[in-house]
């Protein structure tokens, strides 16, 4: 079906604002200690977005130092428990499914007409991508309202991190319907574990107005924007494992998660499928 004008102006908007200035500058606001600031925006935020607070750990905006501290709330003990049992893959996130299934030939299903390829998602590093070129992928679209810490599917030992620079397109349905290669051009952070199923790739991916993306390892990896892919290599030696349900990074304002997984390595469970919800800790999959 074709996009009403108003959102045909939406999408081309974005092509035209200065992605990475705009973000540094709601990034700056994000970090502003100021009472009234602050608490303003976060009661607006609430409001705005139907967020429920009895499930944070702090309920208040005065609870908060500032709004990004707000945006990456942590939740109360219990609200968000780990489903199954050693045999699940759990969600990752609170979120949505964008879209979830077969990798084919190494291409990923974005949305009506557009695909993208494994290789570029994971910054173009070919023997990377390989193990994925049939395997299986989840988009998990993180809106605004939602909890934003990303958490592990399963278990996993880190082998290499990279920060791939790109623009700040929205990643919301809209864009995602009509932004070619999304994904695989905005900027991201590509983690990369090994696990009982082999390698997984989990991306996090930045969008308009997103002030940072971080790791639980490294800290703040982006600001600030490189111009040039950058690489860390974790050596068994330095060895960096996580549990399944353990906190691996944040958004702050906001993103989307693309997790990849071998061939024959996972069956996906039957309530999750393209617009699904997701709550973090459910369960997403199952080991073959």
């Amino acid at each position: 079906m074709a996009e009403s004008f108003s959102n045909q102006l939406k999408v081309l908007s974005q092509y035209l604002i200065p992605q990475h200035g705009l973000s540094l500058l709601m990034g700056k606001i994000a970090e502003s200690e100021s009472s009234r600031v602050k608490n303003g925006f976060i009661n607006w935020f609430i409001k705005q977005y139907g967020i429920d607070m009895s499930i944070a750990e702090r309920e208040t905006a005065e609870e908060y130092k500032t709004f990004n501290d707000f945006f990456t709330r942590s939740l109360k003990d219990g609200v968000r428990p780990i489903e199954g049992d050693t045999n699940t893959i759990v969600n990752p996130a609170d979120g949505k499914v964008s879209q979830l299934g077969k990798i084919e030939n190494g291409f990923i299903f974005q949305a009506k007409d557009h695909l993208f390829s494994a290789k570029t998602l994971l910054g173009g590093d070919e023997e990377l991508a390989k193990p994925f070129k049939n395997g299986e992928f989840a988009t998990i679209y993180l809106s605004p309202k939602d909890y934003h810490r990303v958490h592990m599917p399963m278990a996993g030992r880190l082998t290499k991190m990279i920060h791939v620079p790109g623009n700040l397109f929205s990643v919301n349905p809209l864009t995602a319907r009509n932004v070619p290669n999304l994904f695989a051009r905005n900027e991201r952070v590509v983690a990369m574990f090994d696990t009982e199923v082999g390698p997984m790739a989990m991306v996090l991916v930045g969008a308009t107005i997103v002030g940072s993306i971080e790791t639980v390892w490294h800290g703040t990896i982006t600001p600030p924007t490189r111009d040039k892919l950058q690489v860390w290599d974790y050596p068994v030696d330095g060895e960096f494992s996580l549990e399944k349900g353990q906190e691996m990074g944040r958004f702050k304002l906001g993103s989307t998660v693309v997790l990849l997984f071998p061939e024959n390595s996972i069956d996906w469970a039957k309530n999750m499928k393209a617009y699904a919800p997701t709550v973090m800790g459910s369960v997403l999959a199952t080991k073959k």
